[in-house]
């Protein structure tokens, strides 16, 4: 059969998991072929050779297992990231906060510190690292096969002299006194809420923050302050933010602001203490 013939017949099997089933299987095709986009579309009407593995593949793949574990890899900020299973995979709306982080980073001419609580893939300390030259990071994580991840993505885009990667719950290792900026986008979701089919499969401890959600986001925020850390910058769910307005009150805070999302859903604060 045709590569053209393969993607009408598999796309049938990927209709009830994706609204785009008939993109899937060709990424699957791409995948098991190690060919891009525009070979696959040129060979159309080529044979494909590799159906049995794809069948196993497409098999997998329609039990709501995540596309990105199948071919471990995901686009984040225009750029290719190493993705595993066990490791949390990388969402578009983590990008507005990396940009907002850009904004405050960008103009600083001396070196700058800052520290990333549960770099998961690493990506967002990947991405500062290569947007803002004159900066370290501390990426620190519970997962220890999170961290592996992560130190393989800052070789893959030669960042790995800029970052220092430490396990570490929290502030519990991380004893540095010059730290600028906080970045975080930590477990927000309650314990009971039902996860999306697709979102089983991945890593529970990078998805629950405990009964309410925010549990973990306070204690970020009020270990932060206690750090004396000028910025915090973190991903919310879409219903904390009257909660988080209010938590903010217990401390003294110069300025505080919320971002909305690509679908328009509260997703995260930008936060700035009197220290």
């Amino acid at each position: 059969m045709t590569i053209k013939e393969i993607v009408k017949k598999y796309s049938n099997e990927l209709r009830f998991v994706t609204h785009i089933p008939a993109k899937e299987v060709e990424i699957l095709m791409m995948f098991l072929l190690d060919k891009n986009t525009i070979w696959l579309h040129l060979n159309y009407e080529k044979e494909f050779e590799k159906e049995k593995e794809l069948a196993t593949l497409v098999k997998k793949r329609a039990t709501n297992y995540p596309l990105e574990y199948i071919i471990e890899k995901a686009s984040f900020y225009g750029e290719m990231f190493i993705v595993k299973p066990g490791v949390l995979i990388p969402r578009p709306e983590t990008e507005i906060l990396v940009e907002n982080a850009v904004e405050i980073l960008k103009d600083k001419k001396e070196e700058i510190k800052i520290l990333e609580i549960g770099t998961g893939s690493g990506i967002i300390s990947v991405m500062l690292a290569l947007l803002i030259p004159n900066i370290k990071i501390i990426a620190v994580d519970i997962n220890e096969k999170a961290l592996v991840l992560a130190k393989q993505n800052a070789i893959k885009h030669g960042v790995e002299n800029k970052i220092d990667f430490r396990l570490s719950n929290l502030y519990e290792n991380v004893n540095e006194n010059d730290i600028f900026l906080c970045i975080s986008n930590p477990p927000y979701i309650a314990n009971d809420y039902k996860l999306p089919p697709n979102v089983k499969y991945e890593p529970s401890n990078a998805l629950f923050g405990g009964v309410v959600g925010d549990e973990l986001l306070k204690n970020i925020i009020k270990q932060t302050n206690d750090k004396k850390i000028p910025y915090l910058l973190c991903e919310m769910g879409y219903d904390q933010k009257t909660p988080l307005e209010n938590y903010f009150k217990e401390f003294n805070v110069e300025f505080y602001s919320f971002y909305k999302d690509y679908e328009s859903f509260d997703r995260g604060f930008t936060l700035k203490f009197k220290n």
